[in-house]
């Protein structure tokens, strides 16, 4: 018989995506499953999942605001209320097992489902699990995680390393480094620099390049510069139409593939689903976490790479100083090149929504 599957989360595209991926395993698997998404009501999941072909039902949950305690206010009711909405869900549905990948709407919709005595799994994308996570892991059948060292946080019973679900389509870069050079008009005879600030973009990464943007020019190399949507108008206007031909400004990366392949080193925020790439794609890598995430989560991503020599970190508060001379060393030195790239592809687990979804079958066959 078909299995029914709830998955919640999202509010950003490292909770949708690897969500997105996991069903799309769980369809593979078995055509015949049947898939509800249960997101927050006006975040980016609500356009993302039904792009993808999938039902989604919207809670009116929001996180706890850190900077602003008087949103907080609302919290509790908004909380219980959701509570109330996941339970009438799954009574309607009758899922087999919910999967939880983080995000506002699953914390409410994993509680629901073990009240009602669904098994639930839990995808832990970050190397530092966060408050709901520790929380709902007591009453989960499994937790899938991405990093070592996770039983400081779950039961240790319950866990298994799967990595994290990547978009295959991204990773996807063998054979393709020409097409890339001809995509964003870059020469094959220049080194090149990819900066990646995630789909909004990075306001220091954007400021570190700009303030070493002359360096950048005068060791004549080449940048796939990806703004944000936030900041493209502003570093457009500041550059003019005469800029530079080695700098390739972009808003936004439609062929997240092309860029990997174009590069020959990266820098990049350290989300959780951004490393798994990274991890898969094997080239020279800078992180500069954003500091502006819950539990610092990044900067721990970050670190667990460069304990395995995997990866050049910088913090966000020495990026403008630092970033822009580290990268053009970082493309003089070869055997660092070669030794990043070796110890970041070891880390790949290049599929973990396969993993994922078979784990979720088994917690449905267990109950």
């Amino acid at each position: 018989m078909a299995k029914r599957i709830i998955i919640s989360g999202g509010g950003t595209g490292g909770h949708i995506f690897p969500a997105i991926a996991i069903a799309n395993a769980l369809k593979k698997l078995d055509p015949a499953t049947e898939i509800l998404f249960v997101g927050a009501s006006g975040r980016m999941e609500m356009e993302k999942v039904p792009a993808a072909g999938y039902n989604i039902i919207g809670l009116d949950i929001q996180g706890i605001q850190r900077k602003a305690f008087w949103k907080n206010v609302m919290f509790p009711v908004k909380l219980m209320n959701s509570v109330r909405r996941a339970l009438k869900i799954i009574q309607d549905f009758k899922p087999d097992a919910a999967v939880g990948v983080g995000g506002y709407a699953s914390g409410p919709l994993l509680y629901a489902a073990s009240m009602r005595g669904i098994p639930t799994l839990i995808q832990e994308q970050n190397s530092y699990a966060g408050i709901t996570n520790k929380w709902l892991s007591k009453r989960a059948e499994k937790i899938c995680v991405a990093f070592d060292g996770m039983e400081k946080f779950f039961p240790f019973d319950r866990i298994i390393k799967t990595g994290n679900p990547i978009r295959r389509e991204s990773v996807n870069i063998a054979g393709k480094h020409m097409q890339a050079l001809e995509l964003f008009k870059l020469s094959a005879f220049k080194k090149t620099i990819l900066i990646t600030g995630g789909s909004l973009g990075a306001r220091t990464l954007n400021n570190s390049i700009l303030a070493g943007l002359h360096k950048i020019i005068a060791a004549d190399v080449q940048v796939v510069w990806q703004t944000g949507k936030f900041y493209y108008k502003t570093i457009t206007d500041q550059l003019g139409a005469d800029r530079h031909p080695n700098i390739c400004v972009v808003e936004f990366l439609n062929r997240m593939d092309l860029a990997y392949a174009a590069a020959d080193v990266i820098i990049s925020r350290a989300g959780a689903g951004t490393i798994a790439e990274l991890c898969v794609v094997k080239k020279p890598v800078i992180l500069v976490p954003s500091p502006n995430v819950a539990e610092d989560h990044q900067t721990k991503n970050a670190l667990a790479l460069v304990q395995e020599s995997a990866a050049i970190f910088i913090a966000d508060r020495n990026a403008e100083e630092k970033l822009v001379d580290k990268a053009l060393e970082l493309l003089n030195d070869k055997e660092l090149q070669k030794k990043l790239s070796d110890n970041i592809g070891s880390l790949a687990l290049p599929d973990a929504d396969e993993v994922i979804a078979k784990e979720v079958i088994q917690i449905t066959n267990n109950n």
